[in-house]
């Protein structure tokens, strides 16, 4: 049989317009491009919160150092805070588990795809609008500042009596937005693990990675609705004459520590400190305490793990 043979040249392969190109990213919801986003958006804001980290360090570099006034020290020192916790651990590790745990698991997307890209763009807004109040914290028609309450923002100090103008309000929307966001996709990464696993592939035969994935999911879930229903009370106390956290009129601030560090050490030090690999210089370590970098090693290279061997 006689074959023909078809030119190929490289002009019937015509670049596509940046725009189009843009427009693929910014509508998609694949999982592998949306994890990429989400690890984007992490390094973005993690530039961004290092050079705040540098402002703050190269003011506590001598005593009494002027490099900064003490108002932008505090803000730097929200600021900061803010986003290596909300806009950085945390989009990183969506992002992990956007573009792993569909491949481990053997599905061909996340459970929700459409959930999975808007979670994402709530995320991103978020990060927008905590840092847009440097240009609206005091409204457009001045100067604006950013927030300066810490990035735990304890109660009295977000009153309005001691934080005048809008900065404390654009840190808590922007935290509730974002909030919303990392629910979503907590729900989503759950769905997807418990529902869409491949035939055969079991809760026993799920890769560790896998099931971090899982663990961190339900702590977010867990953890990031308490923070979300506080801010809503802040809200409700700065606007609507509420007395959640206003000691002097029957409320407590104490309640907001409780709210908060349910999140903090619930989201962020437990589900950040179990993706750690833990030291190999016990003498018999279980398959349940070795880390992600124990897990995921071997598995995509193919080769045991000594450390994780027995003697």
């Amino acid at each position: 049989m006689a074959t023909t043979a078809i030119p190929w040249t490289d002009d019937d392969v015509a670049p596509r317009p940046l725009v189009e190109r843009l427009h693929e990213w910014v509508t998609t919801v694949d999982h592998k491009r949306l994890g990429v986003l989400y690890i984007v958006y992490a390094l973005v804001f993690l530039v961004i919160g290092g050079i705040e980290a540098t402002i703050m360090r190269i003011q506590l570099i001598a005593p009494h150092a002027d490099f900064v006034s003490p108002q932008v020290f505090n803000r730097m020192f929200t600021m900061h805070g803010t986003t290596m916790i909300f806009f950085v651990a945390m989009p990183l590790m969506f992002g992990f588990a956007n573009y792993l745990v569909p491949l481990m698991i053997g599905a061909r997307d996340m459970a929700f795809p459409r959930l999975n890209a808007f979670s994402f763009w709530l995320m991103a807004f978020g990060g927008l609008l905590l840092y847009f109040s440097f240009l609206g914290g005091n409204g457009l028609y001045g100067a604006g500042n950013a927030p300066d309450v810490g990035w735990f923002a304890y109660a009295p100090l977000t009153a309005r009596t001691f934080s005048p103008g809008h900065s404390t309000d654009y840190w808590t929307l922007a935290l509730l937005v974002s909030g919303f966001g990392s629910i979503g996709t907590a729900v989503n990464i759950l769905t997807t693990i418990l529902c869409m696993r491949c035939h055969g592939m079991t809760l026993g035969r799920m890769p560790l990675l896998a099931w971090l994935n899982l663990t961190m999911a339900g702590l977010v879930i867990l953890a990031v609705s308490p923070l979300s229903a506080a801010q809503m009370m802040l809200l409700v106390d700065r606007y609507l004459g509420g007395h959640f956290f206003d000691t002097q009129a029957g409320g407590s601030a104490v309640m907001w520590m409780h709210f908060f560090w349910v999140f903090g050490h619930s989201a962020t030090r437990k589900s950040t400190c179990s993706s750690f690999p833990r030291s190999p210089s016990r003498r018999r370590s279980s398959p349940s305490s070795r880390g992600s970098r124990s897990s995921a090693t071997p598995s995509w290279s193919r080769r045991p793990s000594a450390s994780g061997s027995s003697p």
